[in-house]
């Protein structure tokens, strides 16, 4: 993870490249987000939720990483959808695809689980005890529980793929392009940005084929990652199969930035655009550049 990649972003190539031909060419046009702010309990604001986008295949609910609250309505989804049966499986970015708990018993332990998941001490800066709820819930609940981020030993044929670059329309590339050099603080050599960025729709592309691949008649797949992954105009839904229908949920636990966005202007392109109370400010530039020795 980098600094605020941390908070905004976060993590099969031949099968869907033929699928994803020509998403360049055709992005959906985003729907005007519904906002909801939180207040209740988080089952409260799950059900609501539910109500709100279900029937879907899939739901993607995007995150900051560092938001309890998120993690918390994340858990009760699982939950609800499990309870009515219609929790197909649980994709996280949390974890490299190709990981995964089907076959394991619902009462397996923490450890087993994360054994099969390959989760690592805090590995890429998701610490276990944040997402153990979440995980848990599905394991509890029978429902398997699948990696979907690109694996890291996938990475530097990513960053060498340009043909990457061309499965983002033009201002959907420059946007992530931007993101990655803001997230890293404006730290990383010019000639690493496009190679970094190639990183960030890999790991869109490697999510979206986990989840497509999950799909199952009658039943929702759900989608955990960071806000940037979940967007529909920027993330895993422009590597979507045309055909599959989904809903965006973004989760934004910072104060609205100006009057445009506070009127719904400027917001993410999703569903529903779902604030929890905004976090302290934390410096994660000042964080990395320490860390670097500047």
């Amino acid at each position: 993870m980098n600094c605020r990649s941390a908070v905004m972003f976060g993590a099969g190539l031949g099968l869907w490249s033929a699928l994803l031909a020509g998403a360049a060419d055709a992005p959906p046009q985003p729907p005007t987000p519904t906002v909801a702010s939180e207040t209740g309990d988080p089952g409260q604001q799950a059900s609501a939720l539910l109500t709100r986008l279900l029937p879907t295949p899939l739901l993607l609910v995007g995150e900051q990483h560092d938001a309890p609250e998120h993690q918390a309505l994340q858990r009760e989804l699982v939950q609800q959808l499990a309870a009515r049966r219609q929790l197909s499986a649980l994709v996280l970015e949390m974890s490299e695809a190709g990981t995964h708990t089907t076959g394991l018993p619902s009462q397996a332990s923490e450890a087993q689980v994360r054994e099969a998941l390959r989760w690592s001490g805090d590995q890429a800066g998701w610490p276990w005890s944040t997402y153990a709820p979440v995980v848990m819930a599905a394991v509890r609940a029978g429902v398997p529980v699948l990696g979907g981020n690109l694996p890291r030993a996938d990475m530097r044929a990513a960053m060498g793929n340009e043909a990457l670059d061309r499965l983002l329309p033009t201002e959907a590339l420059e946007r992530q392009r931007v993101a990655i050099r803001e997230g890293h603080c404006d730290l990383l050599p010019a000639p690493q940005i496009a190679p970094m960025t190639r990183i960030q729709i890999a790991r869109d592309q490697a999510m979206a084929g986990t989840a497509a691949a999950a799909i199952r008649s009658g039943q929702t797949v759900l989608l955990v990652a960071g806000n940037g992954h979940v967007q529909r105009d920027l993330g895993v839904p422009l590597h979507l199969p045309p055909d599959l229908a989904h809903r965006v949920v973004v989760a934004l636990a910072r104060p609205a930035v100006d009057a445009q966005e506070a009127a719904g202007q400027t917001l993410p392109t999703a569903d529903v655009v779902w604030r929890s109370p905004p976090r302290a400010p934390r410096d994660y530039c000042a964080e990395m550049k320490r860390s670097m020795g500047r």
